[in-house]
């Protein structure tokens, strides 16, 4: 029953983008991540998928790409990343029903994980969104603003089912270069976090674009799939 995390898988299996052009770190990495998934997960593990899934655009053009993650064992739940295009926001709803309990889909709602010491944790994200100079500040600050009150939507259904401890992940990090805090530390902290797991930060100039280890009393951790080395990060047991 333990709780694994680990993004950016960006499939590809319909052809629309190999990974092979990023460097070696990405060689033959679909393998990879199977090999190292079936290795560690049982069908009693759970996983979360933090986002940037699949390179497809559409969701028919991803079926390949769903039918490797529902192939592997253990519970997924899947966050929405940035080259998700195939997963329209407004219609979450629609995508979960097509998946039923294969696949779940985490927005603006949490699940539940109890540990090995019976602890219920409420698995709380969103997407996120981090400032990283590709567009205005203006139109970053308004996407963080929706992304926090996904964020806080997830915490707060937690909390009203009597949810107490909580695991916050992010495909994006929860802070860029510039920054010592931000809407998505200040929300953890508020909501008493324990751990926040986010990905999207790809190279080794990368991997330490944003906080890492603990920070004001909470541990974050950075999983996006070439710092994993494509092998899923144990979160919690």
């Amino acid at each position: 029953m333990a709780l694994y995390a680990i993004g950016d898988l960006h499939l590809s299996y319909g052809g629309q983008k190999s990974m092979d052009r990023f460097g070696h770190a990405w060689v033959d990495h679909e393998a990879r991540i199977r090999r190292n998934w079936i290795r560690k997960i049982t069908a009693e593990d759970t996983v979360m998928i933090l986002g940037d899934l699949s390179w497809a655009k559409t969701l028919e053009e991803a079926g390949p790409d769903f039918d490797y993650v529902l192939s592997l064992p253990g519970r997924k739940i899947m966050l929405r990343g940035n080259h998700d295009m195939f997963w329209n926001a407004k219609k979450t709803a629609k995508l979960q029903n097509a998946f039923g309990e294969q696949l779940l889909f985490l927005q603006n709602n949490y699940y539940e994980y109890v540990n090995v010491a019976g602890v219920r944790y409420a698995l709380v994200g969103t997407k996120g969104y981090t400032w990283e100079g590709k567009d205005t500040l203006d139109h970053a600050e308004k996407l963080v603003e929706r992304e926090t009150e996904r964020l806080r939507l997830s915490f707060d259904a937690a909390k009203e089912a009597g949810l107490t401890h909580f695991l916050c992940f992010l495909h994006y990090p929860p802070t860029n270069i510039y920054e010592k805090d931000s809407a998505f530390t200040r929300m953890a902290e508020a909501y008493g976090a324990e751990q926040v797991v986010y990905a999207h930060c790809h190279g080794t100039l990368r991997f330490h674009d944003s906080i890492r280890g603990m920070y004001h009393g909470i541990r974050y951790s950075l999983a996006s799939a070439d710092c994993l080395r494509m092998d899923p990060m144990l979160v919690m047991e």
